[in-house]
């Protein structure tokens, strides 16, 4: 995760701690995101860089030691796109991938798709 001293308190400032890999990957998915859902509100949550809409989590994502990840925030719809999602590391809210193989633009639009669609933000 981010390597400065204070905590970030914006996804800028989150973003400006983490290598220049990851901040390219996260750059896009930050991006991809807005794109979906202009109206969501920038955040850091949990210490990840976050998303919110009508003040409830949307989702989130942060750079590890050896990845980066995305955080839909509902296992639901981690396990619901789980056959779509081979080829990545995935745990109960988590999918993990690398800079070298980031999560492909139309699977990021359906998982956030799919989290305003189920409830979230």
């Amino acid at each position: 995760m981010s390597s400065t001293k204070t905590k970030p308190r914006t996804i800028d400032e989150y973003l400006a701690g983490v290598h220049t890999d990851q901040r390219v990957a996260l750059e896009k998915l930050r991006k991809i995101i807005h794109t979906v859902a202009p109206e969501a509100e920038e955040c850091i949550s949990y210490g990840l860089a976050a998303f919110r809409m009508n003040g409830r989590p949307l989702v989130a994502f942060g750079a590890w030691a050896n990845h980066c990840a995305f955080y839909p925030m509902s296992s639901a719809i981690v396990k619901a796109f789980q056959d779509q999602l081979t080829g990545f590391e995935t745990s109960k809210g988590t999918i993990r991938f690398s800079t070298d193989k980031p999560l492909p633009t139309a699977m990021v639009k359906k998982l956030v798709k799919a989290r305003i669609a189920a409830g979230g933000g």
